[in-house]
């Protein structure tokens, strides 16, 4: 069998599937195929019970429930080395959600055929499967807990941490993001972000422009968001 190119290989070593024999990692890559994906699309729509296992090779996805009013709620973000779907390799039921690119992104996916069968026969990918696994429903849990008890403010903060990347290649921290899209993230309305977002700026934690807003104080937006840097993912 093939190695797994560098970059594959990178993603890998970041997830949970590190742990495992070359010889098991390419067996679990039988089938697979690269998919490269645009900026805004969406890789799967909410709904349907295909299952799916996909690692993140490049760019940043992120994973939304919807509300019956259509407002949007951001429950992951994805960054290489993340994996996606392990929870609907064994669960036939309605997928409750919706996974979106918000920059171009290339994913490999894994066929979910040859992944179950894997894990019948070897130990090693069951266990990095459990794991994946719990990991997310800890995630979720967390997540799900942290935005039913913060504050508005907590919430735009959160989601700026989570969203802020480094585009200019300087250091700096940039949420390329709009404050409708914002709102719909946290689950609030654009004009309550726009209180919020005025809050940070004048604390000196954060700066609004065309090209998005720039984290000027990372810090001082933890303390903002209330989850502090060990919060679970």
């Amino acid at each position: 069998m093939t190695a797994p190119r560098a970059d594959v290989r990178a993603a890998i070593d970041r997830s949970n599937l590190r742990g495992l024999p070359a010889p098991s990692v390419q067996q679990l890559m039988t089938s697979s195929s690269r998919v490269r994906i645009a900026a805004r699309a969406t890789i799967l729509p909410e709904g349907g019970s295909k299952p799916h296992f996909d690692l993140l090779l490049d760019g940043l996805v992120r994973i939304q429930v919807s509300a019956r009013d259509g407002r949007m709620w951001t429950v992951r973000y994805c960054r290489p080395g993340d994996l996606m779907g392990a929870a609907t390799l064994y669960a036939p039921v309605e997928r409750p959600f919706s996974v979106q690119a918000i920059s171009d992104a290339e994913l490999l996916r894994f066929s979910p055929d040859v992944v179950r069968r894997r894990a019948d026969r070897d130990p090693a990918v069951a266990r990095a499967l459990l794991t994946e696994t719990s990991e997310r429903v800890m995630g979720f849990i967390g997540e799900f807990s942290g935005q039913a008890f913060a504050t508005v403010r907590e919430r735009v903060a959160h989601h700026l941490l989570d969203l802020a990347l480094d585009e200019t290649g300087t250091g700096a921290l940039v949420a390329a993001v709009s404050q409708q899209a914002i709102a719909e993230a946290v689950g609030s309305v654009r004009e309550v972000v726009v209180r919020a977002l005025r809050e940070l700026r004048d604390a000196g934690a954060i700066e609004t422009g065309r090209g998005g807003i720039v984290l000027t104080d990372p810090a001082r937006l933890v303390e903002f968001s209330g989850l502090g840097w060990n919060r679970g993912s």
